[in-house]
């Protein structure tokens, strides 16, 4: 008997269809995943199985049958039970889904009263019960804190127990591991796997990465603007696509190695023994008592036309060592950028040098102005550092930097809102690049962006390099991306260098088992379970 069938499904919000005539079934005990870029449908659909849409401008028809009932027809009290009972949800982001003002006891606790008639030691028991199977470390001691207080990973897990409360036929994980470092993506995927082996569930796995759907789904439905384009058993989709949109998906992946690093490349950059402690204070005259050793010692190089790759769960010091390199974090240690050693600087003496050293952020949503157009926003830096160009000529190199990072001139007129992820991010790309530095501190700029996006925007950061011999400090958890774009990578945990070397040789065979796990991890998503549980 088939447990989850959608038929014909097609939703509308406000009159617009985003989604159009989907047909899928996810039977008991398999894994069924939806994947597919931003915009592609696949939360829309999986919500709709639960009618979880927001009654206001969403518009369902179809048939959607889950456990025998049938869900578009199905009163309040027919859906609360199919809620939270026969379907559990884990969300994307568990700090915006759990409560910050409840303890994880509680809001666990809550998931299971809602459906069972339980209270006092029990429910603290079967509480208990659930974060231990869920994997939650120290999960006794843990019973009284709140989401704030614990890790990404952890959090995760506590979405997962409070999903599994009433034992659900089936478990539905929307992008369940998108915002984990690489080893708690994997330690997550495994514990999923686990639970649905040893619990005999179903899961609707939705997410666009492709890795993931290979080694944990059984059967795959591809989507495209809002239609299933392409579905069927796992490896027989992988082993042979036959939608133009899958091969793409399939071929999307960060691929090829950077130009060499020109003979004799002068050296750009050097940290030497980098240190930024923070001091946690106590009491109610604020003393001193310790500090948080961000960074601890760390030392790197870049030359011209060369890409440090730097990596490390979230945590161990990355962006916090290149906010420091900039003089944008106060830092202890010696800093020569272009020969110089700028760390004694004043504000005044380092403000002619910072058109040479610049830095594109993580999120192309919130690092853009939504109050200035394209052009203001990659002409700002000109109007300071060049205050006696005239309006004709900064609008021709703002032209210029547009057209290098693949965008249309004339968009310089158009606001953030009106571009997509990929496009914002290459918009901050050219923001850098009008003022022709000669470092750029890159900070997880492909996190935020869909696969294939993600392939182009390394593409246009290499062909970038080779152009105009830029020097990369490229931050990222993503090591897939860092090995198609670095030569050399540095391993950070703790604020310390845990290995670092050439990028070929250290994603192959790195020596260190901290690094191991990371490339295992990122490669082919087995990692020990336990190890750097978070």
């Amino acid at each position: 008997m088939t447990l989850l069938r959608v038929e014909d499904l097609s939703v509308a919000f406000a009159g617009r269809t985003v989604v159009r005539g989907v047909s899928f079934q996810v039977d008991p005990g398999e894994t069924v995943a939806l994947v597919g870029e931003s915009g592609s449908g696949k939360s829309v659909t999986a919500l709709s199985a639960l009618r979880l849409l927001p009654p206001a401008g969403s518009n369902p028809t179809g048939r959607i049958t889950l456990d025998g009932t049938d869900v578009l027809a199905a009163n309040e009290d027919t859906l609360r039970h199919l809620r939270g009972g026969t379907a559990g949800l884990v969300f994307q982001e568990p700090m915006t889904s759990l409560n910050p003002l409840h303890t994880i006891a509680r809001q666990v606790g809550e998931a299971i009263t809602l459906h069972q008639p339980l209270s006092g030691g029990p429910l603290r028991d079967r509480v208990l019960h659930l974060l231990h199977q869920a994997g939650l470390p120290q999960a006794e001691d843990r019973m009284g804190a709140y989401p704030h207080q614990l890790s990404g990973g952890q959090r995760q897990r506590v979405m997962i127990a409070a999903a599994l409360a009433n034992d659900p036929k089936l478990l539905i994980a929307d992008e369940p591991t998108t915002a984990l470092d690489v080893t708690i993506q994997a330690q997550i995927l495994e514990l999923l796997r686990d639970l649905k082996r040893r619990l005999g569930m179903a899961m609707l796995l939705i997410t666009h990465d492709l890795q993931i759907i290979h080694r944990h789904a059984d059967r795959v439905v591809v989507m495209k603007d809002g239609e299933a384009v392409e579905q069927g058993a796992t490896e027989a989709v992988f082993a042979d696509p036959r939608h133009p949109y899958t091969r793409m998906l399939l071929a999307t992946e960060p691929r090829g190695r950077p130009a060499p690093v020109p003979a004799g490349a002068a050296q750009v950059l050097a940290g030497v023994r980098m240190k930024v402690h923070f001091p946690i204070r106590r009491g109610l005259l604020r003393r001193t008592v310790g500090h948080v050793k961000a960074v601890d010692g760390v030392s790197l190089t870049i030359r011209e036309g060369e890409t440090v790759g730097l990596v490390g769960e979230s945590g161990s010091g990355k962006t916090t060592l290149g906010l420091a390199l900039l003089r944008l974090e106060g830092s202890e240690g010696e800093i020569r950028f272009e020969g110089r050693d700028i760390q004694p600087l004043s504000r005044a003496a380092l403000r002619p040098l910072r058109r040479r050293m610049q830095i594109v952020f993580q999120d192309p949503y919130g690092s853009l102005s939504p109050r200035l157009s394209a052009g203001e926003i990659i002409g700002e830096g000109l109007e300071v550092h060049e205050p006696g160009l005239t309006r004709a000529a900064r609008d021709a190199e703002v032209a210029q930097a547009l057209e290098e990072v693949g965008l249309d001139p004339a968009a310089a007129a158009r606001y953030p809102h009106e571009f997509s992820g990929g496009q914002r991010q290459r918009i901050a790309i050219a923001r850098a690049l009008v003022l022709k530095p000669r470092l750029v501190v890159l900070d997880e700029p492909t996190s935020a962006l869909d696969v294939s996006v993600q392939a182009q925007v390394v593409e246009l950061l290499r062909a970038l390099q080779a152009r105009h011999r830029l020097a990369y400090l490229f931050i990222s958890h993503d090591l897939r991306v860092v090995r198609a774009l670095a030569h050399r990578i540095i391993v950070l945990k703790d604020g310390q260098v845990v290995e670092e070397g050439e990028a070929e040789r250290l994603t192959a065979a790195p020596t260190q088992p901290y690094t191991r796990a990371l490339m295992a991890a990122a490669f082919d998503l087995r990692a020990v379970e336990g190890t750097h549980r978070t």
